[in-house]
């Protein structure tokens, strides 16, 4: 029964996807948006499960750090870095919808590939050295950061970098200068949320279907000829994630590792800048940031706390705040199934308002 229940789960989120991206499609016109959401579902979930047999027979696994919730521990020796059966197909379709000679796919394929090098890169040492921690935190910053800076140059160059933000088809505000920092951030910050919230057997992955297909159909909104293509990429990436999920929900069979969750967060950001779509994404990220938040607030009462009361103090049982329910006793998928529920309310409440602000 409770297999069934698991089941269920994950069909009714597939299913309620699809059955909106069919709405979708007779909205705009467009079977592209239900094929290409189909197509590479399939693709990714024939990549996933060829690829996890590869990933055992190489001993790629994934080591739980101690630090965790001691329930995790059972998950010790899973396969990891399936990021892999995400990202790879993801590349290979920039790479074929560069034939069109975009520029603005060009950095995006940068933008990817670049981050996908340092999740792979972080995964492997982290494999290699036999646990929980590859590039240290300051390498991996550093790393990140002159990526984005270096795609910000380049998108700002070819005029990819508008700094009115677009809240709505009649509305945008003006942030002037402040659009390069708030470039960064949603870089930067994005990457490193999507990181944080992959903690629990599908969660980052479920999420991160929901989200871009929130994103693509923002774009879908704009109702701008050159940023179609951004949609039905998004809508690619959607089925991408859900049919990793398929092998990613509880119990997972393979963990998406920083290969993927890194890079998931910086296609994310880098389509929302080149579609200057920060408005809506900021609101249907909301479960990502959330998670982001719950560790920068954790670390900063403790700080604060330690310096003037000579006793650091915390505000969640354990951060990213996902670990603070599980401490909770709230069963996992349980977790999992909330903020998916959480994250589709957000993309609701995201279109809404785009449409009638």
């Amino acid at each position: 029964m409770i297999g069934k229940n698991k089941s269920l789960t994950f069909t009714s989120l597939f299913f309620l996807i699809l059955i909106s991206l069919i709405v979708n499609s007779y909205i705009f016109n467009s079977l592209l948006i239900i094929n290409i959401f189909l197509i590479f579902s399939v693709i990714s979930l024939g990549v996933t499960k060829y690829g996890l047999k590869k990933i055992k027979q190489l001993n790629l696994i994934q080591n739980i750090r101690n630090e965790g919730p001691s329930l995790h521990l059972k998950k010790n020796n899973t396969p990891t870095m399936g990021g892999l059966f995400i990202i790879l197909p993801f590349l290979l379709l920039l790479l074929i919808v560069n034939s069109f000679d975009s520029i603005g796919i060009y950095l995006l394929f940068f933008c990817t590939l670049s981050f996908f090098v340092i999740g792979f890169l972080d995964d492997y040492l982290s494999i290699i050295n036999k646990k929980n921690t590859g590039l240290k935190s300051n390498e991996k910053f550093i790393l990140q950061a002159l990526i984005s800076i270096l795609f910000i140059i380049l998108a700002s160059q070819n005029n990819y970098i508008n700094p009115l933000i677009s809240i709505s088809n009649n509305w945008s505000i003006d942030t002037k200068i402040l659009i390069f920092p708030i470039c960064f951030l949603t870089l930067v910050g994005l990457s490193n949320a999507v990181n944080l919230t992959d903690g629990l057997d599908g969660l980052a992955s479920g999420c991160s279907s929901i989200v871009f297909f929130g994103l693509g159909t923002e774009i879908f909104i704009k109702s701008e000829k050159e940023l179609i293509i951004y949609g039905l990429i998004s809508y690619a990436m959607s089925g991408l994630c859900i049919g990793f999920l398929k092998y990613n929900k509880y119990p997972a069979k393979i963990f998406m590792g920083d290969t993927g969750s890194l890079t998931i967060g910086a296609t994310l950001g880098s389509i929302s800048i080149l579609t200057n779509s920060f408005f809506t994404l900021f609101i249907i990220s909301g479960i990502f940031i959330i998670e982001a938040l719950s560790v920068v607030i954790q670390v900063g009462f403790f700080k604060i706390t330690k310096k003037l009361f000579k006793n650091g103090k915390r505000v969640f049982l354990m951060t990213p705040i996902h670990h603070h329910f599980e401490l909770k006793g709230i069963k996992e998928q349980k977790i999992v199934e909330n903020f998916w529920k959480i994250n589709i309310l957000l993309v609701v409440l995201g279109i809404v308002l785009k449409i009638n602000l």
